[in-house]
């Protein structure tokens, strides 16, 4: 019998050559003229009040860095300060566990919980420059997803922090699937943030930190690919989920090799409907490959604020997004717009 061909796949990969020549051939005359708002969606912050363990595996070469990371991640001048420096318009925030766990990851009892009071009131104090993700923790079965569900409808934060995996966890496994029903049926958005896998780290830690950076990359991905094939997306049609860039290869597998087989054939359209991912690094050419495969309604400016620190924003997304071809609509979308929508706050 003659296989017929995916025209799921076929039609989308068309629909995205499309794209890339509208995109390329656009003005961007009237995009340069405009300024940007820029709600940046990948931030950290840990507040004063928590111990943190950051530095117990860190190098001696790069303890001075982590130091000052450190001081930024408890300083609450430092965030706020961080806006003016970069000019943006404002950051989404959220507070990993990872900063604060012991070496064998586990966290104070309580800790997500006390975690999300702290953010409510920290955005309450700084609305309109500061909107918070609630820290969960998605392997916990029911509790996470009545911790989704206290800090979406009692604090009013309008998003969700999970990561990628935890211990011989992967995002997406039966034991976090009430975490991302709760989120999906508030409509609120998931973060699925890396973590350092102990295995992989190992493995390419003889790379320095570029591995150091493929194994969280890995993770990322790993989990955005458990969500597509496990039917995460099928059980809960309204999830939308944020990927960091280190997850690109994730992004890639889905948008170009659906068979049908290992990977689904509508892997695609799944990730063009659930998935976005962030602008980490302000790379051109990572931006416009994100835009062909996701759309650019489905990427978000993000660099991962304070262990990045960017500075003139502005200047450089403007660089990136006229180097990619992007016309004014999709500027704005991606500097401000879509972070808005995803969080509640615009149409």
């Amino acid at each position: 019998m003659t296989k017929q061909p995916d025209t799921s796949r076929r039609d989308f990969l068309g629909l995205v050559s499309t794209a890339a020549v509208a995109a390329g051939t656009a003005t961007t005359v009237e995009a340069q003229d405009a300024p940007l708002t820029i709600i940046d969606f990948h931030n950290h912050y840990a507040g004063p009040s928590w111990t943190l363990t950051t530095l117990a595996a860190v190098p001696a070469r790069v303890r001075p860095t982590w130091e000052k990371i450190n001081a930024n991640l408890q300083s609450p001048t430092a965030l706020l300060g961080s806006i003016e420096a970069a000019g943006i318009s404002a950051r989404v925030i959220n507070i990993p566990t990872a900063f604060i766990q012991d070496a064998d990851g586990a966290v104070p009892a309580g800790a997500e919980a006390r975690i999300n009071d702290q953010v409510a009131e920290l955005v309450d104090k700084h609305a309109g420059k500061i909107y918070g993700l609630a820290t969960v923790n998605a392997f916990s079965g029911d509790e996470g997803a009545r911790e989704v569900t206290r800090a979406v409808k009692e604090l009013k934060l309008r998003g969700v922090f999970v990561e990628s995996a935890k211990r011989d966890l992967l995002l997406g496994d039966q034991e976090t699937r009430p975490t991302l029903a709760a989120a999906a049926d508030l409509g609120v958005p998931v973060f699925v943030h890396p973590v350092s896998d102990p295995q992989l780290y190992r493995r390419f830690a003889g790379s320095g930190p570029l591995g150091t950076r493929l194994a969280r990359a890995t993770i990322n991905s790993a989990a955005l690919l458990s969500l597509i094939e496990g039917g995460v997306f099928d059980e809960n049609p309204k999830l939308q989920v944020v990927v960091t860039t280190l997850a690109f290869g994730g992004v890639l597998l889905a948008g170009g090799f659906g068979d049908g087989a290992r990977i689904r054939s509508d892997a695609p359209a799944l990730a063009r409907r659930h998935v976005y991912i962030d602008t980490m690094g302000l790379n051109p050419a990572a931006i416009r490959t994100a835009v062909d495969l996701l759309g650019a309604d489905h990427v978000v400016t993000g660099t991962d604020w304070p262990i990045v620190e960017e500075r003139s924003v502005p200047e450089r997304l403007r660089k990136a997004f006229a180097h990619a071809g992007l016309n004014a609509t999709e500027q704005q979308l991606i500097a401000g717009g879509n972070v808005l929508r995803l969080l509640g706050l615009s149409s």
